[in-house]
Parts: C-alpha cells; structure tokens; sequence
C-alpha cells in the first residue's frame, strides 16, 4: 500500500519485485520483455486477455512462475 504506480514506458529501476501483474495485450508486450525480465520478479500474473505462451515461456526460463490469473479475483479471495 501507499505505492506510487510507475509507468513502464520509463522502464523505471525497482529492486525487489515480487509480482508483475499484467494488462498489456500480447501484441503490446514484446518491446517490454527485456525490461520486465530485468526487474527479475517472482512471478508475473497475466490478467485475461494478456496470456501469451512465448513470454510465459521466458518467464519460467528465467525461474520466475508465470500465472494465467484475475489479479483483482486473487485479491478478493485472498489467493494474492
């Protein structure tokens, strides 16, 4: 909580990432892999609509779980 949301065009630096949740379609998302895959989270959660095989693919390559989830359903039942 009390988090500023950065926006991903300025490929900010962040230490410490846990979880990327995502809602970038899959045609929007290959000019951010490399940045994404930097951050080196634990886990990356695409929301519906943004699942994408070849960049769940990358994510688990690079020890990371790749999640084809709701973020706001995992919140409200206290999966996440």
């Amino acid at each position: 909580m009390g988090k500023e949301i950065l926006p991903i065009q300025s490929h900010p630096f962040i230490e410490d990432v846990d979880t990327i949740t995502l809602y970038i379609g899959p045609q929007h998302q290959p000019e951010h892999y490399a940045y994404l895959l930097s951050l080196k989270p634990k886990r990356v959660i695409f929301n519906p609509g943004t699942e994408n095989p070849e960049f769940e693919r990358m994510i688990e390559e690079a020890g990371a779980e790749a999640w084809q989830a709701c973020t706001l359903v995992l919140l409200r039942s206290g999966q996440y």
